[in-house]
């Protein structure tokens, strides 16, 4: 699926099952939260903290979870997302060209 695919399904299911969008300052706290859920699995799987009984342990899942919302928040803003990564892409090529390839904490560090 594409970018721009995705973005018409979260729409078209917006519209058929969820009435309509959160507004926007309902949508940010929600992708706060849900980033939140990414970063509790992270710190648990990879961090030193256990997970509790019972807890969800499905990255992939609230990682989709943080995606949903954030192509909402991207709808709801009449954001391209295709576009915007594209920019993105670009401005990080042209201001990061050289930067990572000469950083000595990247290139000294074995994998």
């Amino acid at each position: 699926m594409t970018i721009k695919e995705a973005q018409e399904k979260v729409d078209k299911w917006i519209k058929e099952y969820g009435v309509r969008y959160f507004d926007e300052m309902t949508n940010m706290a929600i992708l706060a939260e849900e980033v939140g859920e990414v970063a509790r699995i992270m710190a648990r799987t990879y961090g030193e903290q256990s997970f509790k009984d019972g807890e969800r342990k499905d990255l992939g899942d609230e990682l989709a979870d943080v995606l949903w919302v954030l192509i909402c928040i991207a709808n709801q803003t009449g954001i391209d997302l295709t576009e915007a990564i594209q920019k993105n892409f670009d401005k990080k090529t042209y201001r990061d060209c050289k930067r990572h390839k000469e950083n000595s904490k990247l290139c000294d560090k074995k994998e």
